[in-house]
C-alpha cells in the first residue's frame, strides 16, 4: 500500500491538502492514532499518523511546526488530520507539512476514525504476500478465512479462537498493556472474556507477549498476544498471528481514541457555558440519572517528557488511559479523558461506592505497569445529576480530595473531617495561617521549657476540661489555668469562646508536624 491509495478508498472521501505525486508514491508499513503534541517516540517510520487536531490551538504559532517536526523526526509516511474538532485543516499544519515534505490528507468530520483504520489495515492485511517470513508461517487458506472473519466484523474472541484452532499453536490470550483480559482461548471452545474477569496472567516469568497493531507507549494502552505456553516451534506462527491480529488491535485503538475525545470535549463543556446534552450523550452517558466524577494523575514523571504538560511528568494522557483500563471491568458507561488544561478526568454511571471499590482494588496492577517513581493517584467526587453545575461540583471535589489525600485513591465520602478538609488546602496556605495565630506561642516556647503550644493541643484535646488537661499533663489544675491564661493573652484569642476555640485549633491541625504536649516530667 501507498499512500496515494487513500484517495481511492471506498466511501472514505479523504481529500489531498497537500502533497506532491512522489510522495504519495511512498510505502506505508501502519497506522498510529494520536493526539499528543510531541508523538514522536511513538511512531515508526513508515507509519500513517492519524489525528483529530484536539491538540492544535489557533492562538499557538508554532504548534503545527513543532507538530510536523515530530513527524518528520519519526520518518512517517503521510498525515491525516480529521475535520470533526476544527471544521477543516489548518493552514498552518498545510504550511508546516510543505516545509518538511510531508503528504497531509485530510479526513471529513463525518468519517469516523474506525473506518480509517479498518480499511487501512485491511488493505495492509491484504497486501502481504506468503513469501515474507512471517506469512508464510500462516497457511495461504487460514489467512483468507481470518480476513473473511474480519470482514464479517467478528469479536476477537471469535477471531482468535479460530486462528489458534486451525494454526495449532498453544492457547492464547488477548490483553492490554495494563493487563486486561480483552479475548482468551480455551482447550475445546471459543472463549470471549466477559468484562467483569481478571487479567490473564504472562505464560512464563518475563513474558510481556507480543505486541498487536498501535502501539502508542502507553503503559497502559495497546495489545499483546501471549501464548499460555512457550513453544520455540509455534513462535513463527505466533509472531504471523501478531501482525495478522493488527485490524483488530488498530479498531480497538481507534475506538478507544473516539471515546476519549468524545470524554475530553465533555470535560471542556463542563469547565466552560455550554450544554452538556450532546456531549453526554457522544459519551454514552445521555440518560444516566446521576454520574459519578474520577480524577486521576500520574506523579513523578521526567521533566520534558514527551506529551507531558508542564509540571505534570508523564503524558498527561496517561492517566486518562489507566481510568479507561480500571473503569473498564464494571460494564457501566463512562467517559475517561483529558480536557484541555491537561487534566484527566471520569464521568461513570454507576454507585459511587462501586466505582471507588473498583478502582481500589485496579490501582496496584496499574500501578505495576509504571517505570521509576511515577505514581498513579485517584480522586473519587460524589455522584451527581447530570447537570452543569452539579457535575462541576462532584468534579471539584473529586480534585480536592485528589490533592489532600495521602493515599493513592482518596473518597470525597471520606472527607468527613475538619482534619481531612484541611489536607485539600495548598501547605503554603495553612503554614501561613498557622503561623498567623500561632507564632507568639512558638516564639514563647523557643525561649522556655514549658510548651504553651502542647498545653493548647491537650486542652483542645481534652474539650476544654481542666481536669482532664492537668491529669494528662501531670501538672497541678492552677497550673493549667494559668498557661491558658498566658495562652490567650499572647494570641489574643479567648478560650471560653467556641469560635476562637475552632480557630486555634484548625491552626494546630495547619501546622507542618503535629504538636505535642511535653512529656510530663518537663511540663512539671
Amino acid at each position: 500500500m501507498i499512500v496515494g491509495d487513500l484517495l481511492h478508498l471506498d466511501d472514505l472521501d479523504i481529500r489531498l491538502a497537500w502533497g506532491t505525486p512522489d510522495l504519495l508514491d511512498r510505502p506505508v508499513t501502519g497506522l498510529s492514532s494520536t493526539d499528543l503534541q510531541d508523538p514522536a517516540r511513538y511512531l515508526q517510520p513508515g507509519e500513517l499518523v492519524l489525528t483529530g487536531l484536539v491538540w492544535w490551538q489557533p492562538a499557538d504559532a508554532s504548534g503545527a511546526l513543532r507538530f510536523a517536526t515530530a513527524l518528520r523526526s519519526a520518518g512517517v509516511a503521510a498525515l491525516l488530520a480529521g475535520e470533526g474538532t476544527h471544521g477543516s485543516v489548518p493552514d498552518s499544519l498545510a504550511d508546516a507539512c510543505r516545509t518538511h515534505g510531508i503528504p497531509l490528507l485530510a479526513v471529513p468530520a463525518g468519517v469516523s476514525f474506525r473506518a480509517v483504520t479498518d480499511r487501512v489495515y485491511l488493505r495492509l492485511w491484504g497486501d502481504l504476500r506468503a513469501g515474507a517470513q512471517d506469512t508464510a508461517a500462516i497457511p495461504e487458506t487460514v489467512r483468507h478465512e481470518l480476513l473473511d472473519l474480519l470482514h464479517a466484523d467478528a469479536g476477537a474472541g471469535e477471531v482468535l479462537a479460530h486462528a489458534v484452532s486451525r494454526l495449532g499453536v498453544p492457547d492464547c490470550s488477548i490483553t492490554t498493556a495494563g493487563g486486561r483480559a480483552v479475548a482468551a482461548t480455551a482447550t475445546t471452545a471459543v472463549t470471549a472474556v466477559p468484562a467483569t474477569a481478571p487479567p490473564v496472567p504472562p505464560a512464563g516469568r518475563g513474558n510481556t507477549g507480543l505486541p498487536v497493531g498501535p502501539q502508542d507507549g502507553s503503559p497502559f494502552d495497546g495489545w499483546r498476544l501471549r501464548p499460555h505456553l512457550r513453544s520455540a516451534a509455534a513462535e513463527p506462527a505466533l509472531q504471523a498471528l501478531a501482525e495478522l491480529l493488527a485490524p483488530l488491535a488498530a479498531r480497538a485503538h481507534a475506538d478507544a481514541g473516539a471515546r476519549r475525545r468524545a470524554a475530553g470535549r465533555l470535560l471542556d463543556a463542563l469547565a466552560g457555558e455550554a450544554g452538556l446534552a450532546e456531549p453526554l450523550a457522544a459519551c454514552g452517558l445521555g440518560g444516566a440519572e446521576s454520574l459519578v466524577a474520577v480524577t486521576a494523575r500520574i506523579d513523578g514523571g521526567r521533566a520534558g517528557e514527551a506529551g507531558a504538560a508542564p509540571g505534570d511528568g508523564p503524558p498527561v494522557a496517561w492517566a486518562a488511559y489507566a481510568l479507561a483500563e480500571a473503569l473498564h471491568p464494571l460494564g457501566a458507561p463512562y467517559a475517561a479523558g483529558t480536557d484541555r488544561g491537561g487534566r484527566s478526568a471520569a464521568l461513570v454511571a454507576a454507585p459511587v461506592e462501586q466505582v471507588a471499590e473498583r478502582l481500589r482494588r485496579a490501582r496496584p496492577a496499574l500501578q505495576s505497569r509504571l517505570t521509576g517513581r511515577r505514581t498513579l493517584r485517584v480522586g473519587v467526587g460524589p455522584a451527581a445529576p447530570p447537570a452543569p453545575a452539579a457535575l462541576r461540583a462532584a468534579l471539584v471535589q473529586a480534585r480536592y480530595v485528589l490533592e489532600g489525600s495521602a493515599g493513592p485513591v482518596a473518597s470525597a465520602a471520606e472527607l468527613d473531617s475538619l482534619d481531612g478538609l484541611l489536607r485539600g488546602i495548598p501547605p503554603e496556605v495553612t503554614a501561613a495561617f498557622h503561623a498567623r495565630l500561632l507564632a507568639p506561642l512558638a516564639a514563647h516556647d523557643r525561649e522556655n521549657s514549658v510548651s504553651l503550644l502542647g498545653t493548647l493541643a491537650v486542652f483542645l484535646d481534652h474539650d476544654g476540661s481542666w481536669a482532664r488537661t492537668a491529669e494528662a499533663l501531670c501538672i497541678h489544675v492552677n497550673t493549667v489555668h494559668y498557661r491558658i491564661r498566658r495562652i490567650e493573652e499572647l494570641t489574643g484569642r479567648s478560650l471560653a469562646r467556641l469560635r476562637d476555640r475552632l480557630d486555634l485549633r484548625t491552626a494546630l491541625l495547619c501546622a507542618p508536624q503535629p504538636v505535642r504536649a511535653q512529656a510530663p516530667a518537663q511540663a512539671r
